[in-house]
């Protein structure tokens, strides 16, 4: 069992996958990684808080983590696993299995505070799915990383990408090959932007709201990350995947601060 006192060492297994992302996206896409997390926060509790558009994402943001020597422990869905060799693998690097729909969501929530406690950083997708927004735009949040940051204390960084839809194709494996053979010739550039840290002091954890407060200042810190990303693209994004579904029942609305 994993003591506070004592910080999470990724184990090797991890490192090594990381280093492969790093060679896998280098094939496919040209990886542009930018921002950092403060000098003052490495080392202790950290959650990223990534936006999800693409089965591609879990290979570019652990390329864009080894470029910022970060090696997070990541809340992935009960489905990666289930499979035979990539849920051992899962297992094996210490990433933390969410069931969402199930009494398993409350076991992810209590593993990723004990892994926070012991000082890993943890790196969750806040949205809960690949985003169906027409813009790709992020969407309203779940609370899970809000409420594990409120009770934690740990600090959230946004981290924003794009250009990982241009890989891989919503319905993959369905159209995989092809979507890899697109990019290998065109390499695609993938950006990915490690943001400020989201303002989160003022927010009691055991407040009436206050757990979708912060989720909504999570969302609104990765739509604000994510827009100079993609400064050509400000509405639609140029290349449209015909098998991604739309959804504007999770539009999200910017919350502007007050004052």
């Amino acid at each position: 069992m994993e003591a506070a006192h004592s910080p999470w060492r990724p184990p090797l297994i991890w490192r090594a996958a990381l280093l492969l992302a790093r060679v896998v996206v280098g094939m496919l896409a040209r990886l542009e990684v930018t921002g950092d997390i403060p000098a003052r926060l490495r080392g202790g509790p950290l959650i990223l808080a990534a936006n999800h558009i693409s089965p591609f994402d879990p290979i570019v943001l652990a390329a864009a983590c080894r470029a910022r020597r970060l090696a997070p422990r990541i809340m992935a869905t009960g489905g990666l696993f289930r499979a035979p060799l990539i849920g051992a693998a899962m297992r094996s690097a210490g990433h933390i299995r969410v069931d969402r729909g199930t009494n398993g969501v409350h076991r992810a929530l209590d593993a990723a505070a004990t892994a926070v406690a012991a000082g890993a950083p943890i790196l969750v997708y806040p949205e809960g799915r690949i985003g169906l927004d027409p813009g790709i735009w992020p969407e309203r949040g779940k609370t899970g990383a809000a409420r594990l940051a409120l009770a934690s204390g740990a600090p959230v960084i946004p981290v924003a990408q794009w250009g990982s839809h241009e890989v891989l194709p919503y319905r993959a494996p369905k159209g995989m090959l092809r979507g890899i053979a697109r990019a290998l010739v065109r390499r695609p550039t993938v950006r990915v932007h490690f943001g400020d840290p989201v303002e989160l002091d003022d927010l009691t954890h055991a407040a009436p709201g206050a757990a979708r407060r912060a989720t909504d200042r999570i969302i609104d810190a990765l739509t604000d990350t994510l827009a100079p990303l993609r400064p050509d693209e400000p509405d639609r994004p140029r290349h449209v995947d015909p098998g991604r579904p739309v959804d504007t029942s999770r539009a999200h609305r910017r919350h502007r601060a007050a004052g």
